[in-house]
């Protein structure tokens, strides 16, 4: 629907009858599908979605979400809302914020994406801030897989962490810190490779979020006409472990998971050239001005610098605004 068919059929409405629930529920039952998932996000019973959905229906005048088969889709008008819809509460949090932000009085379900490498080494740390400093915020995390664009624009989340942020002139990315890989082994079963030739003669298990896309490390051997030989590929690091411990076979991951996942295995520098790993958070611009996401972003520096040692965090790095020349 086009932008001026969207304000027509908003002009329709009682605005007075529109509330921040009724807006959360709109998008709590597109995002998840679900009468019943949508009442588990929102902490309330099914009978109240529905109550509240009905309400809703008699305000739009349409039905927004019809049965198909066991399940619901969304109608044409319920699509169509959904941006207006993540607006509205966009500019309804910004306006009880006030000028002066206070954490402690932050109500909202913070919504970030981060994979379980970055998710064991820095999101347990801002749980734990934001029960003392926001105790109103209730922190849900998603896998990111390998991020995209759209997965910002419709506000299912609010902030990634992830090494490869995807692109788009809305987009916005700040470098966290930066990890360097290692190569880890069981050493109850095998020694480390001392050389290129070692290594490229083993079997390795990696990680892999996307079919056919590997580290960065695969793509620079690549361009060597260089290849390892993979036995197993499995969906997060939090998997490799079980996968290498009592085997010969080797995994190249970030060093910082020596610290969490990796933790009982043996580790070496990897005998190739091996570029870095760079970590960001990226958000949506929205965001870019926000009280409360400025805060949030500044905590996750500080964890981050915290976790890393002051040396090692990049925390002060330049912001990277892509096609963002007015923010």
């Amino acid at each position: 629907m086009k932008p001026e068919n969207i304000i027509e059929c908003m002009s329709n409405f009682d605005g007075s009858a529109l509330d921040g629930h009724l807006l959360k529920l709109l998008l709590a039952v597109l995002e998840t599908g679900s009468i019943t998932a949508a009442a588990e996000r929102l902490g309330v019973t099914q009978s109240a979605v529905s109550h509240l959905l009905d309400k809703l229906r008699a305000i739009t005048g349409d039905p927004l979400f019809v049965k198909r088969g066991r399940g619901i889709v969304p109608t044409a008008r319920a699509e169509a809302l959904a941006q207006p819809a993540r607006d509205m509460l966009h500019q309804m949090q910004r306006f009880a914020q006030g000028a002066e932000f206070d954490p402690r009085a932050w109500q909202t379900e913070l919504t970030l994406a981060a994979n379980d490498f970055q998710r064991d080494l820095l999101l347990p740390a801002l749980a734990a801030r934001l029960r003392t400093a926001a105790p109103g915020v209730t922190l849900r995390i998603v896998p990111s897989g390998a991020p995209s664009a759209e997965l910002l624009r419709s506000d299912a989340c609010q902030l990634v962490i992830s090494p490869r942020p995807p692109d788009g002139t809305d987009i916005v990315q700040k470098r966290l810190f930066e990890d360097q890989y290692r190569v880890f082994y069981d050493a109850s079963v095998r020694s480390a490779p001392a050389t290129e030739a070692d290594y490229l003669a083993a079997d390795h298990a990696t990680v892999a979020y996307e079919a056919h896309r590997g580290l960065e490390l695969d793509r620079q051997l690549a361009t060597r006409g260089v290849r390892r030989r993979f036995a197993v590929r499995v969906p997060g690091f939090a998997a490799l472990p079980a996968f290498v411990r009592g085997t010969a076979l080797l995994t190249t991951a970030p060093s910082l998971l020596a610290r969490t996942a990796l933790a009982d295995l043996a580790s070496a520098p990897v005998p190739v050239v091996c570029p870095a790993m760079p970590m960001y958070l990226v958000w949506h611009a929205r965001y870019q001005q926000d009280a409360a996401h400025r805060w949030l972003r500044g905590e996750l520096e500080a964890i981050a610098a915290h976790a890393l040692g002051a040396g090692s965090a990049a925390a002060h790095s330049p912001q990277r605004l892509q096609g963002l020349q007015a923010l």
